[in-house]
Formats: C-alpha cells, sequence, structure tokens
C-alpha cells in the first residue's frame, strides 16, 4: 500500500501545545481541539471539511467524538493505530496519507493528547508487559529498554559514549528552541554522568519527558496542497510493522538489541528496507532526523536499524555531538531538542519539527533540507518510520 502514496498528499497545517507533566489548563479533549483547530488555522482550511481522524496508542477521543465537536461535514476515515508504547505514531500519519491516496478522505486530522489528570502518567501508552517480564519484578518501559540497550552495547559493541552524544545535542538544539522545558538549562558531560541511574545503563537525562499537551498535524491531497500553501511537505513513503514474534516474545530473539526495524524472520525487508524502497531513496539521502527517544539506547538501535550509522563500535565515529548538531552536523537529529529535552506528547511533536524542517521555520533549521525522517517509538512491540519531503524531490 505504501507505494501508491508516494507525493499523493502533504502536510498543510500543524500545530502542538505542551506543558510540564500534570500542569495543563485543560483536558485531553479541550487541547485536542484546541491543536486541531490551530492546524486548520494554519493549512487555511475550515474545520468543517476534516473528514478523517487518525490517532494511536490509544485514547476516548475518537473521530465521531472530535467530528461531532468540531461540526464537520461528513466522516469518511476514523482509524486508531495498535501497538504499545509510541511504536505506531509514524504509522498513523501514513495511515492518513493512505486514506487519501486512495481516495477514502480528503481532508485528515493526525492528532495525539496526553494529560495526567485524565489518564495518568503516560496516558493510554502502555508497553505490552508479558508474563515473563511481569515475574521478575519488570513492568516499566524503562526497565525493558534498558535491558536491551545493555545488550546493544555490551554484545554488539555500541559504546555508550553515542547515547550520551545524543542526549548531549538534544539538549544543545534545545537553547535555541524556547517553547523546549530544557531551555535555558543545557546539560554538559560531567552533568549528564553525575545524574543519577534509572535502570542501567539509563541515568536521568537518557530518559525522555513527560508532558501534558496535544498535537495535530491535517493532510491533504497533493493537488489540494498546492492551493493551499507554497510549502507543503510531502509524505514521501512510510512504513510499519515489527519482526515476528517481537512483541511478546523477544526475550531471546536474535534481534534482541535491535529497535524492530529490520528483516522479518524469514528473510524479508523489515520496517526499514521496506521504507527505502518505497521512497526510491536510501539512508545518504537524507537531511535531518526526528527519531523518537523515549530513551536514549533505542533512539541508537533506530538510527542503526535505518542504516544512517554503522552498527557496532564504528557507530561511535558517527554518533557525536559534532554530527548530530544543526546546522552543520553530517547527520543533525532532533533538532527541537526532541522527546529529552524539548517535550513528550508521545512523540508526535517530532513529526510537527520534522514539517517545520522541510518548511525551513526550525529554531536549528538544517539549511536546504529537501528529506525529513521520522522514526517512531523504537523497541516497542510495533514500530514506524515514515519520510517527509520537499516538492523539489517529485521533480
Amino acid at each position: 500500500m505504501t507505494r501508491g502514496i508516494r507525493g499523493a498528499s502533504a502536510v498543510v497545517g500543524v500545530a502542538e501545545r505542551h506543558y510540564r507533566r500534570g500542569q495543563s489548563p485543560d483536558s485531553e479533549q479541550v487541547m485536542t481541539l484546541h491543536a486541531i483547530l490551530d492546524a486548520c488555522a494554519d493549512a487555511g482550511v475550515s474545520p468543517r471539511e476534516i473528514d478523517g481522524f487518525v490517532s494511536y496508542a490509544g485514547g476516548s477521543n475518537d473521530g465521531p467524538i472530535l467530528g461531532d465537536a468540531l461540526g464537520i461535514d461528513e466522516l469518511r476515515w476514523s482509524n486508531m493505530m495498535w501497538g504499545g508504547g509510541g511504536g505506531s505514531v509514524a504509522a498513523a500519519i501514513t495511515n492518513a496519507a493512505t486514506a487519501i491516496a486512495g481516495g477514502q478522505a480528503d481532508v485528515v486530522a493526525v492528532y495525539r493528547a496526553m494529560s495526567q489528570a485524565d489518564t495518568g502518567r503516560l496516558g493510554y501508552a502502555k508497553y505490552h508487559y508479558g508474563p515473563h517480564f511481569l515475574a521478575h519484578g519488570v513492568g516499566s518501559p524503562a526497565q525493558i529498554c534498558a535491558m536491551r540497550t545493555q545488550r546493544m552495547l555490551e554484545h554488539d559493541g555500541v559504546p555508550r559514549d553515542a547515547l550520551r552524544a545524543l542526549v548531549l545535542a538534544a539538549y544543545q538544539h534545545a537553547q535555541q528552541n524556547p517553547t523546549a522545558q530544557a531551555y535555558g538549562k543545557p546539560l554538559d558531560e560531567d552533568a549528564y554522568e553525575s545524574s543519577r541511574l534509572i535502570a542501567e545503563p539509563f541515568h536521568l537525562f537518557d530518559c525522555s519527558r513527560e508532558s501534558d499537551g496535544a498535537v495535530a498535524l491535517i493532510l491533504v491531497s497533493a493537488e489540494r496542497a498546492r492551493d493551499l500553501r507554497p510549502d507543503p511537505v510531502y509524505v514521501l513513503a512510510g512504513a510499519q510493522g515489527s519482526p515476528g514474534g517481537y512483541c511478546e516474545g523477544i526475550d531471546n530473539d536474535v534481534q534482541y538489541s535491535t529497535a524492530g526495524f529490520g528483516p522479518a524472520n524469514n528473510g524479508k525487508p523489515g520496517v526499514a528496507e521496506r521504507l527505502w524502497r518505497s521512497a526510491g531513496l536510501g539512508p545518504n539521502d537524507v537531511d535531518v532526523v526526528q527519531v523518537y527517544e523515549n530513551f536514549s539506547g533505542p533512539a541508537v538501535a533506530a538510527l542503526i536499524d535505518h542504516g544512517l550509522c554503522p552498527p557496532g563500535e564504528a557507530a561511535g565515529g558517527v554518533l557525536t555531538v559534532e554530527n548530530l548538531t544543526a546546522p552543520f552536523g553530517k547527520l543533525p537529529v532532533n533538532t527541537s531538542g526532541g522527546n529529552l529535552a524539548d517535550a513528550f506528547v508521545n512523540g508526535l511533536n517530532l513529526a510537527v519539527e520534522a514539517v517545520r524542517q522541510i518548511r525551513g521555520t526550525s529554531t536549528n533549521q538544517v539549511a536546504g533540507a529537501r528529506t525529513s525522517l521520522f522514526i517512531g517509538g523504537p523497541m516497542a512491540p510495533l514500530v514506524s518510520s515514515v519520510l517527509f519531503s520537499h516538492p523539489d524531490v517529485l521533480r
């Protein structure tokens, strides 16, 4: 299905609101409606035109509820993407693009909201905890991802410095982003290393923030997008899935230390390879990356899975603060500050930053960015990625 979405739709409106955890002035539903209205204003479309809604990771504010509140003319597409954590965040965007390419909807809102007062910590974004995990006292995302990351460090040989570089680059980007929660709070190596351990090898700053907030993107057809604004951001390709047995039978799986974007158990292409094949591009064609970092280790594994840096010890030569930092790094990553230093609304705020990079409006802009990769929650039961592009890439 993803072969048919290449350049068929575009993001024309984005909006995000985020607050410190527990400090939202509104409910998840009210925040969602505000975000969608803001994204419609950014796109130049009436909210009544929305005929599709897509979200992920659970929640009670579904399409019929939001459509009624917005007074839409017709509901034609209403989907929820499965998968624990934020693994399906990029798949939600691909789902919207698929609906438009297939003629099932014309104006689709992709959205997510989180409020601790409504749904508790992490909201509905729960991991899948099999009985083997729970019987041994493993019941949090930090613990599960820490074990897989430790395996990546010890068995695969990825240096721990690569994790630290990803974190320090995120905090450096946040210092240029006035809305980031870490704005005005720079982080150096000493502060990172001396911070308390959460679950070995993760220190405090290896772990994502939890924020109250809401995010929305508005997608329309490529033809409509050209009429709405001069800088539409096209959906070039998307892919989702995981190797067989990855979510529940992972404990001794051969891909234990990966992020889940690798090949299927039968040797067929996995999520990353399917993404590149659909796009007609490869890792070397990517200008900027927004990778979901629930924790630093899974994000490093995701970059390796996508071929953006080599595996093992060689990863340390690519994943340096200098290389990961915009505007001059060879692989600029998480240019808003990411989940670590900007905000965490289950990762969808990273998609907004991916769009900003193509528009040329990021606070840490990569000059001439034409392709912007958004990688969804790594080491989740289901993972996904989507590649955005400038119109020039389609010509």
